[in-house]
């Protein structure tokens, strides 16, 4: 029997939500993996994607297409409530069951992605601000996100969500094998990154973390 996305994201949240909390105001304009999305940008689209995929838990309609959360107060810890929020969202009865969202999806390919974002949105935001992803509680979310992810892909290329594939060794850590997917090298670096463009994609408005 399939893991419930409840579980998943719990995990997932585990290794991202930590990140979050330890931003530091000072690399808020930093430079991110995901394209023109500088740290401030990206951790607002990803508090919004954790509110938006709330309401698709709970089979409502939602605008993807919001603008990301501003960050004010004490918006790290906020985060990190929402996420609470998601996790519960998709532990109620019934959220996994039958589709979800204006595009009609099935439902647990809907928490799929809200899991998705969570795991890659959370290791751009680690690379991106010096601090280490430690994704070894989710092994089982990463198996799910990258099944999910390679029957999105052609799609998501094709709107410009994903980037080029970035190739990865056969015996790379699934955590490399769902970045070079999604079109990110993993070995990517802000000191890298200055004075370039970065990768492009927009994984916020779709649910699907972009490249």
């Amino acid at each position: 029997m399939s893991e419930k996305i409840s579980d998943l994201l719990e995990r997932a949240a585990a290794a991202t939500v930590p990140v979050v909390r330890g931003i530091d105001d000072g690399q808020l304009s930093l430079p991110t993996p995901c394209g023109a999305y500088d740290v401030r940008a990206l951790a607002g689209h990803l508090y919004r994607v954790v509110i938006n995929f709330q309401a698709l838990a709970a089979k409502r309609d939602t605008d993807l297409s919001q603008e990301p959360v501003r960050l004010e107060g004490d918006w790290r810890g906020g985060f990190a409530e929402e996420t609470r929020g998601l996790i519960a969202a998709w532990a109620a009865p019934g959220a996994e069951d039958g589709t979800a969202g204006r595009m009609a999806m099935p439902a647990r390919t809907v928490g799929a992605m809200a899991l998705g974002d969570l795991v890659v949105h959370g290791w751009d935001l680690a690379r991106a601000t010096g601090q280490p992803y430690d994704t070894s509680g989710a092994r089982g979310s990463l198996d799910v996100v990258g099944e999910r992810f390679a029957e999105l892909a052609p799609t998501a290329r094709k709107m410009g969500v994903f980037g080029p594939e970035v190739p990865v060794g056969a015996d790379a850590p699934p955590l490399e094998r769902l970045l070079g997917l999604t079109g990110r090298d993993p070995h990517w670096t802000a000191a890298g990154a200055a004075g370039t463009a970065g990768a492009s994609g927009a994984a916020g408005a779709q649910g699907v973390a972009g490249a």
